[in-house]
């Protein structure tokens, strides 16, 4: 569960970059569509570029970039839904409900955070395991699946484009920085892994030598 921390730091990817220079690909004023307008899609600017998307089968449009962008999100949002009843429910079957600072019927997701990183709870054998099961290898919050999906992520926001490679990294470690705030120190191991995973992978990325991931490549 400690790789929760990725979630803040997509969010402030999504909400940091912002090149002054590029085209935004407006979304529909719903509330279906908030995450898409977070997380705008960068467009090529040049009738070149437009006509290799079109050209080449493999070329990806800054509509398919959107729909990554909007299921890694939703992905990320149904994750933390999952954790919140988790901790609730510990709360609850605890007598720890006053540790909590609760915003009508949710509870506030920094008290969920604080909470965690307190340790003064017992968890059940159930959740023990899944939790297990999510870091180890192959596992949803594992140091590999979570790194991969942090790029899927970048490489979707900015149209797969390495240029902007240093302004996204310096948004993710912004982003790790606010969520070790959040935690009240230093993240687990595991997240400081997941770091150094994801530091790598924009290196190759920058180099040429990171291929899309499983997400950018559908």
């Amino acid at each position: 569960m400690s790789n929760i921390s990725t979630i803040t730091t997509l969010n402030n990817v999504a909400t940091t970059y912002s090149p002054p220079d590029a085209k935004v690909q407006d979304s529909k004023k719903t509330k279906s569509s908030s995450s898409d307008e977070k997380a705008a899609v960068y467009t090529a600017s040049t009738e070149t570029e437009k006509a290799n998307d079109s050209t080449s089968p493999k070329q990806k449009t800054s509509a398919d970039y959107a729909n990554v962008i909007s299921k890694l999100q939703a992905d990320a949002e149904a994750r933390t839904a999952n954790l919140r009843s988790i901790v609730e429910k510990l709360i609850a079957g605890q007598g720890k409900a006053s540790a909590f600072a609760v915003s009508g019927e949710e509870t506030d997701d920094e008290s969920i955070w604080r909470f965690l990183a307190s340790g003064d709870y017992e968890v059940d054998p159930e959740v023990k395991a899944q939790a297990q099961a999510d870091i180890a290898e192959g596992g949803y919050w594992s140091v590999e699946e979570t790194s991969k999906r942090i790029l899927d992520f970048a490489i979707a926001l900015s149209g797969n484009d390495p240029t902007k490679a240093d302004e996204l990294l310096d948004a993710f470690k912004k982003g790790y920085e606010q969520a070790e705030k959040l935690w009240g120190g230093e993240l687990p191991e595991i997240s400081k892994k997941t770091f150094d995973s994801v530091i790598d992978k924009f290196d190759k990325w920058k180099n040429g030598t990171y291929p899309e991931t499983s997400e950018t490549a559908e």
